[in-house]
């Protein structure tokens, strides 16, 4: 059975293409050296949990994808926008997974049998981490079909 693999190899490979992705890691979130700011921007996939059915395997799998906020040394703050890019940033890391999104309920993910099974949710973060980032955590489900026999 090579469903787990192949549900992470495709979403790596899909965010990778992503021009706002410079990484993407898998795991703990504890696992991601956030203090070296080449990585950035950064997405990383978590499996949350894994349903068995009788012919599929539903993957619960969220996906962070952030970026460094820079502030500016600039004393002109906008009091909408604020004297740094978070708004930028919010903006592409969403744009990220909205791609990903769409491919799996109508693009090439799809068409591999990667399919979404319900709606995305996402959920913006500010400041998580050590150094200033910002972005979205992704959770959704992808059905993939059980390939495991029992003989």
């Amino acid at each position: 059975m090579i469903g787990f693999y192949n549900v992470i190899e495709e979403i790596k490979e899909t965010l990778e293409l992503e021009p706002f992705v410079n990484t993407v890691s898998f795991g703990n979130i504890d696992d991601v050296d956030l203090d070296k700011q080449n990585i950035f921007p950064l997405s990383h996939v978590i499996v949350n949990n894994t349903t068995i059915q009788e012919k599929t395997l539903l993957f619960n799998i969220s996906v962070l994808s952030m970026d460094i906020v820079d502030i500016s040394k600039s004393s002109d703050v906008n009091i909408f926008r604020g004297n740094n890019n978070e708004q930028d940033v919010l903006n592409t890391q969403l744009a990220v997974l909205t791609r990903l999104s769409a491919l799996l309920k109508r693009g090439t993910l799809y068409d591999n049998k990667y399919q979404l099974d319900g709606d995305v949710t996402c959920e913006p973060f500010v400041d998580r981490f050590e150094n200033k980032l910002a972005g979205w955590t992704a959770t959704f489900n992808v059905v993939v079909q059980n390939d495991m026999t029992i003989c």
